[in-house]
């Protein structure tokens, strides 16, 4: 690939950049973080990058904002083997795997509308990962099966 044919996205200063998202799955995470391009941050959004490892994939990169852990559990749904970079001063500081626990709470919600979950009780929702890829979760108290486009559906 010659220099004139490269991709060129230039460096952020200070932000996060979520790269390893499933070619596809970009506009899911932004839709998890509410951005609508209404906001201040300038977000980049790179589809179908080509990966030496996976093929394809996403990437997004967000100016001036550091993801909240509860961002980062959200994007987990969606982009398993997504990475988190926080950039402060054009650096990387810090890089992490998105990590997608063994049980879900409080994150979503079942959408069985009789689960006890649902009834206006003091209750968390929990979910248990059966799968990774593709997504689902099981519902602890009414056993409900969710996949990735019930869980979707929620943000």
């Amino acid at each position: 690939m010659s220099r004139k044919e490269e991709l060129y996205v230039r460096k952020i200063e200070s932000g996060t950049v979520i790269d390893h998202i499933a070619a596809g799955h970009s506009l899911d995470v932004l839709r998890i973080l509410k951005i609508n391009g209404r906001g201040e941050s300038v977000v980049s959004v790179l589809i179908n990058v080509p990966s030496k490892k996976v093929g394809r994939k996403d990437i997004v990169k967000v100016d001036r904002r550091e993801l909240r852990p509860e961002e980062v559990d959200k994007i987990a749904l969606v982009a398993p083997n997504a990475t988190i970079n926080i950039v402060r001063g054009f650096e990387v500081v810090d890089k992490k795997k998105v990590k997608l626990p063994r049980l879900i709470k409080g994150i979503i919600r079942c959408d069985n509308p009789t689960c006890v979950s649902n009834a206006n009780e003091p209750v968390e929702s929990i979910f248990l990962v059966e799968q990774v890829e593709p997504l689902r979760v099981r519902c602890h108290y009414c056993t409900r099966i969710m996949e990735s486009g019930d869980i979707l559906k929620q943000f």
